[in-house]
């Protein structure tokens, strides 16, 4: 088992609720599927799947909140088909948009603000791995590209438009995470896509400013 330390930051952050329908309201604390999907934009294959452990919480919880202007609805698929279908010889057809300014709404969000977390996490080895696939060609690649800042996209802090910055500790002796004891309340772990996309939640409680993520969760939920 490898595992890794990654800390991350940023000035925003929002993990939604999936209970809240209409405005945002984050969680107190990173998740566990967040926390993947940092991970993941560093370095991820079909060969391996990232198991996250432990998330610190490095910097007092502290929340802000917005208002900002939102489309109330998305283009659809079906939509779309249908405009390209009656698209005559000429190229002509009928005018396709989405106006912004009636389909428009405000909406609210509670998030969270000047962010720090320290993510272990490790990886395993999946069925799709194959004769050239190892445990630590891929640790080898994750550690290169973490120490160069590198990723695929930039990572995020629930929204796209709360970007992550990340750095590898390789000596996690002098990390510190915040002396705080919370009931998270049921959290989100991840999405069970193996079992028609099933949302798995856990009951998460922090300790002393680290919440641990339950053992039978990683071998339960396969992402």
């Amino acid at each position: 088992m490898y595992g890794i330390t990654l800390r991350v930051w940023g000035d925003l952050a929002c993990f939604t609720r999936p209970e809240m329908k209409v405005e945002r309201v984050t969680y107190d604390v990173m998740t566990p599927s967040a926390a993947r999907g940092v991970l993941e934009a560093i370095h991820w294959k079909p060969a391996i799947r990232w198991v996250v452990d432990e998330i610190w919480v490095m910097k007092p919880i502290a929340f802000s909140n917005i208002r900002r202007n939102e489309v109330s609805s998305v283009v659809q698929k079906g939509a779309v088909s249908s405009l390209m279908k009656s698209v005559s010889a000429d190229g002509m057809g009928e005018p396709f948009y989405q106006d912004t300014q009636k389909d428009r709404q405000q909406r609210a969000t509670l998030m969270l603000k000047d962010v720090e977390y320290v993510i272990k996490a490790h990886f395993e080895m999946t069925s799709k791995a194959g004769s050239e696939d190892s445990e630590e060609k891929h640790y080898n690649i994750f550690l290169r590209r973490a120490r160069k800042g590198q990723c695929y996209h930039r990572p995020y802090f629930g929204c796209r438009e709360f970007p992550v910055n990340f750095e590898l500790i390789e000596d996690d002796s002098l990390l510190k995470p915040i002396d705080d004891d919370r009931d998270l309340g049921w959290m989100l772990y991840d999405i069970d896509f193996k079992k028609d996309m099933t949302p798995r939640f856990f009951r998460a409680q922090m300790h002393k400013g680290v919440v641990t993520i339950p053992k039978v969760l990683q071998d339960e939920v396969n992402v």
